[in-house]
Parts: structure tokens; sequence; C-alpha cells
């Protein structure tokens, strides 16, 4: 069957029906990773949003229901080069096809996904619609398309209640997490101290009690907490600050998450109770955004973004380059916040925006990007590290 994107500039690119048999409008954004695209799907930061993967074949190795960053896929839409519907993997579960179906997502492959890129990169994020009907009347669909926006997403994607992860957990039962993954604290230690062993310590993080606000968190966040020892309780996202800081964290982690974060208004203003709490806090992508609103700073739309696996990010304080995961559509402007809030602890090496900010006092310290990676790179992932060492009075420079 065939389909069609439209974009708002009256773009329409003609390819094939994927997935389910609906009309959607939805923001289009491109992601440049080469694999990882079930990490993506189910990326709560994508709801609002129609996706378009840079790499040309998507779906060689399936879908792997213990992948999966959250319990459900987010995207309104989703935008291949090429769709495999044969999958070469013994993990796999289903089809990507299948899985599409199942969730109710539509989308379309056969499409130059190259000329679609270029044109966001040199235009910038554009609105789009995609549909199977063959004629239709782009002087009504084109107002529609200038019209959408994706609304308060971070409500749709946030957890429905308090639970807690602690040690060797089923991360399924409760929060935002996937279906069969059992995480082994001693497994992870043990595998990540080969790679890295001057960086890590053994459960570094045992006995601690760590807060996480769930603006629409990934999956390995609570992961990455619990396998370092750390009982984890997770918070939905209109949380009181009172009843967050009820439990007496030792620490608290504001999470990834969808949307615009101007749009966060109730959210920031808790914010700001958490921010003079004295508990220490590490922010993650929205939750960076958020913590620069509520210090007086200021954000505002890219262009077109960044999303992918291959982002270099600068530490200031080591002169080292990293390479990140990021799933961004809106940046901090560093100048914005008043003298002597923070100062910029990392910078995109490609276009020199903000990706990370600590503030004064030492106790809370933000990045735009994924230390938790998923998918991506680790090699960010020592800033858990340095958080559980901001928060027993350690040397933070892991």
């Amino acid at each position: 069957m065939k389909a069609y994107l439209i974009l708002e500039d009256g773009s329409v690119f003609e390819g094939n029906h994927i997935g389910a048999d609906r009309t959607v409008i939805s923001e289009i954004v491109f992601n440049t990773s080469m694999a990882g695209y079930l990490e993506v799907l189910t990326d709560p930061s994508y709801a609002g949003q129609a996706v378009c993967m840079t790499y040309p074949l998507i779906g060689n190795y399936g879908i792997c229901n213990d992948d999966m960053e959250s319990l459900r896929p987010w995207p309104d839409a989703f935008i291949v080069k090429e769709l495999s519907r044969t999958a070469s993997n013994f993990r796999s579960d289903v089809s990507i096809q299948d899985f599409l179906e199942k969730y109710d997502i539509p989308g379309i492959s056969g499409i130059d996904t190259r000329a679609l890129v270029r044109l966001l990169r040199e235009k910038g994020t554009m609105n789009g619609m995609i549909t199977t009907q063959e004629h239709c009347d782009l002087s009504r669909i084109l107002p529609s398309l200038a019209q959408y926006t994706t609304g308060k997403v971070v409500e749709r994607t946030t957890c429905e209640k308090v639970h807690t992860v602690e040690g060797v957990t089923d991360l399924s039962q409760n929060g935002p997490i996937s279906g069969r993954a059992i995480f082994d604290p001693t497994d992870y230690s043990n595998g990540i101290r080969e790679k890295r062993p001057s960086l890590v310590k053994e459960l570094r993080g045992r006995g601690l009690h760590v807060a996480l606000l769930d603006l629409g968190a990934k999956a390995n966040i609570c992961r990455s907490l619990a396998a370092r020892g750390c009982k984890v309780t997770v918070f939905p996202a209109l949380s009181k600050a009172e009843d967050i800081l009820a439990v007496k964290p030792d620490g608290i982690m504001l999470s990834n998450g969808p949307g615009d974060p101007k749009e966060c208004t109730s959210i920031i203003e808790e914010i700001k109770k958490l921010k003079t709490s004295g508990v220490p806090i590490f922010a993650i992508c929205l939750g960076h955004q958020l913590m620069a609103l509520a210090s007086g700073g200021d954000t505002h739309k890219m262009k077109y973004g960044h999303r992918g696996g291959n982002h270099p990010v600068k530490d200031l304080r080591t002169g080292r380059v990293y390479i990140s995961s990021q799933n961004h559509g809106y940046v901090v402007e560093p100048d914005s916040l008043p003298a002597g809030t923070a100062v910029p602890a990392f910078v995109n090496v490609n276009d020199g925006t903000n990706e990370g900010l600590e503030y004064e006092g030492g106790g809370i310290f933000t990045v735009q990007f994924h230390p938790e990676a998923c998918p991506g790179p680790q090699d960010s992932g020592y800033l858990f590290d340095r958080f559980i060492d901001m928060m027993t009075g350690g040397s933070d420079n892991a």
C-alpha cells in the first residue's frame, strides 16, 4: 500500500505504508543512531514526535522485549528507508512490523530519508502528516500541520504512582521499565570493571537512597542507579517537593522527558523547592532544562535538535571529549542564568551549545546528554559515580 509524508512546507514524499493503517500529524525529527531502534521507539522523550531513522536498514534484528526503555513505544509515527520484515536474531520476540501494528503506530518506508533529513537541516524541524490517502488537498492540510504542537506530553509519559526499585529486582513491576528485564548489580559491576577498572567500585552506592522524579524516564537511568547498589524511589512528574523530601533521600535525580520545558510550569515550581533543600541533585536532559528555568535561566528551541548516539561533548573540567547519546530539541542558554548561579560543565563539540552545568555550592550538576545511553555509547556513565560521590561526600572526580 502506498503512503505519503506531507511536510508543512508543501513537500511530499511517496513511499510504502508500514505499521498501523491510520493518518497521523506530528513533529518530524531525525535520529542518526546506527543501531538501537527499539530503544529509540521506547524512549518517552519522543512522545508527540514522528522519528526518521537516518540509518538505511531498520528492523534487521527484530524486537527484543528485554531491551525496551519503557513499557510501550512513544513516537506518533516511524519513518525509514528500508524496513526489514525478517529478523536475524535469536533474541527477537516479534518483527518490527508486528510491533508497530500492536501499538497502533503508523509509518512510511521507501522514501529518500537523506533528502528528508537535508530538508529538515536546512529549513529546521517541521510538522508533517503520514497518510495512505492518495488524493490530498494541500490547501486544507497545510494549515492544520502548522497548528500542531506536542502539548504537555510529560503528563502522558510519567509513571502513575510512587514505587521503589532496590537491589536485584524485576524492574518491570511498577515503573516505566521493560517486560522481563531482571538486573543483577554484581554482573553489571563485574562487566564494566573489566572495561574501566579504575573508574568502578563494586556497588559503590550501597545503602544510598535516590528519589527519581520521572519526567518521562528511560529505564536505564533507574537500572544504572540500582546497579551501583542504590535504592531508588520513583515519583510521578507532578509530585510535590514536600512528598519527595519526606522520604529523606540521599540524592535527587531529575530524568529526561519530552516536550517544551517551558510548558512544565508547575514542575518548575517544585524543582525550585528541591533546589534549596540541600539534597544533592543530578539532572539529565529535560531535568537539566527545568533546573535552569527554575534557577532564572532560559531555554530555546533548536533548529533541528540533537538526536543520535554519536554526539561529541567536552568535559570542561578535564578537557576530555566523550561520545554521547542525545535526544533533545531544546537547549539551555547558560548566559541567561543570573551571575554566580552556575558555570558551564560540558559543551557540544559540533556546535558549541551547552551540554551541562555545575551549580554554585557543588550540590547540583546537570547534563543535556544521556550518560545512561540506551541506545548509544556508555562513555559518560562515570557521571552516575560522580553523583554517588556527591551523596557520600567523597571525591567527585570519578
